[in-house]
């Protein structure tokens, strides 16, 4: 979970709101436009491998789909942000829909052009999915920098929030 203030009152009302035997866990992502749940459920105990866990997910998502929208929908007129639903199960992980933002960004021409690389290539359909493709790729095969960078930032936040108003 995120160490905003935001996400540890989004986090406590979930907690209170989401039914005890949903998940094992939760982790909770918030940026500004969407809350992204992700639970875990248990892997069935009969059956082992991706074909069980993935069963296993989309019996959840239809058992749940009502409770889930009247959570989201609650969850949304609080925040005024959408909510995204995902689990895993086992190895197996499915969101089951994200919102798509568009960002404003401005390229100069050498980046313009490997996006249209990318484009005449075959990769990506648009500049858009070209751009999104390379941040996909960049998340990918810097995890770990990624992940130590928002650590980093998730410190700075604790140390102004403890520090004095301005």
């Amino acid at each position: 979970m995120t160490t905003t203030q935001q996400t540890f009152k989004v986090g406590d009302w979930l907690t209170g709101r989401l039914p005890a035997d949903w998940f094992t866990d939760v982790d909770i992502v918030i940026d500004r436009e969407e809350i992204t749940i992700l639970g875990t459920i248990p892997v069935p105990d009969d059956a082992r491998g991706s074909d069980a866990e993935s069963g296993r997910i989309t019996r959840f998502r239809e058992d749940t789909r009502p409770a889930r929208i009247e959570i989201a929908r609650e969850l949304e007129g609080r925040t005024g942000r959408k909510v995204a639903w995902g689990v895993r199960c086992g190895d197996t992980e499915q969101m089951f829909a994200r919102i798509s933002v568009p960002v404003m960004t401005r390229l100069q021409q050498p980046q313009r052009q490997v996006l249209d690389t990318l484009v005449e290539a075959g990769v990506a359909r648009s500049r858009s999915d070209a751009l999104a493709w390379c941040v996909r790729l960049v998340a990918q095969h810097e995890a770990d920098w990624l992940t130590e960078l928002d650590d980093a930032m998730g410190a700075l936040r604790e140390a102004r929030a403890k520090g004095p108003s301005a």
